[in-house]
């Protein structure tokens, strides 16, 4: 996985005169406002209601982000629906949902492969959309800051941030906040522990042999990790994961859980693209496991920055290992 690339921006908004009304969870309104907005900047057909058949597809910034096709011979993954999206929005985390004028908020935009080279669409896309509005009432806000989050060291463990856009002057400053597959492995050390405790912060929705998972297994989750790694290095990176997954598999599999703290959390957001409300529930809480993860251990450090499991655009997925 060393040639695997993502970034990791915090975008911050301030409200402005009329407040924000927005829901406790708020990832499927910030996914589906940007989405709109970034349509009406890159989009030149948008009486379209998908990007199938377009002339302009193969060229346009919002069908590769949005709807990402795969390449002419393709093997794997022809469904539109199980390519990753090559990008994450993380929420806030906090239920807050009255915001008055001047109050701030952050949230993460996670960006992975080729989208990297997009960040200015995202920015720009994002001040349009303080423009439109969001949440109830549709009301403004102004995108006051971006900034670059890079790895903590293994010195001083502080995430390190650098300005990227600022209202004052709208420049964007060319600073390269890439993290690699292979500083994941480099800072996965060799001190690896034999138990390590997960810990599942938003809604982490896992099919395995065709049915939901309510019931947290290590190989399982492993198994998620492997295919969203490799189906991303496929589709955003033009790569292969050229790994033996058997032997990953197993060593997760000889894993022993030793305790499980997780609940299912029922979650509901509304689809415009079906018109129709969608369940997306999952796991919440904390799992701990007993094992050898000298192999496995890299891989769950990265997809503790790309997330996990269905929805992760909305920012479903997000763990941490304790």
């Amino acid at each position: 996985m060393k040639n695997f690339r993502t970034a990791v921006y915090k975008f911050t908004i301030a409200v402005k005169e009329d407040g924000l009304e927005l829901p406790a969870y708020k990832g499927s309104t910030f996914r589906g406002g940007f989405g709109t907005a970034f349509k009406k900047l890159a989009c030149s057909q948008l009486g379209r209601n998908t990007c199938t058949g377009c002339l302009l597809q193969a060229n346009c910034p919002y069908a590769y982000i949005f709807e990402t096709s795969p390449p002419i011979g393709a093997e794997v993954l022809k469904n539109y629906d199980d390519i990753p999206r090559p990008f994450i929005i993380e929420p806030p985390l906090v239920s807050k949902t009255h915001y008055n004028k001047g109050d701030k908020i952050d949230f993460n935009i996670i960006l992975m492969g080729k989208c990297i080279e997009y960040l200015p669409y995202f920015i720009v896309a994002f001040e349009k959309l303080g423009e439109l509005g969001i949440g109830k009432g549709r009301r403004r806000f102004q995108l006051h800051k971006v900034t670059g989050l890079n790895l903590p060291n293994q010195v001083v463990n502080e995430i390190v941030e650098n300005e990227i856009f600022c209202c004052q002057n709208r420049l964007v400053k060319n600073v390269n906040c890439t993290i690699s597959g292979s500083q994941i492995q480099e800072t996965s050390g060799t001190n690896i522990p034999d138990q390590i405790e997960l810990h599942f912060i938003t809604p982490l929705r896992l099919k395995y042999q065709r049915e939901l998972v309510n019931n947290i297994e290590l190989h399982i989750l492993m198994r998620n990790i492997l295919r969203r790694i490799s189906s991303i290095l496929y589709f955003h990176h033009g790569d292969d994961l050229n790994v033996d997954y058997k032997d990953l598999i197993a060593e997760a599999e000889k894993a022993t859980k030793i305790e499980d703290n997780t609940i299912w959390v029922d979650w509901e957001r509304f689809s415009k693209r079906q018109d129709t409300k969608l369940k997306m529930g999952g796991l919440v809480g904390r799992a701990k496991f007993k094992g050898d993860f000298t192999n496995i251990y890299p891989y769950l450090k990265l997809a503790e920055i790309i997330h996990a499991g269905k929805g992760t655009v909305f920012g479903l997925g997000k763990y941490k290992i304790v």
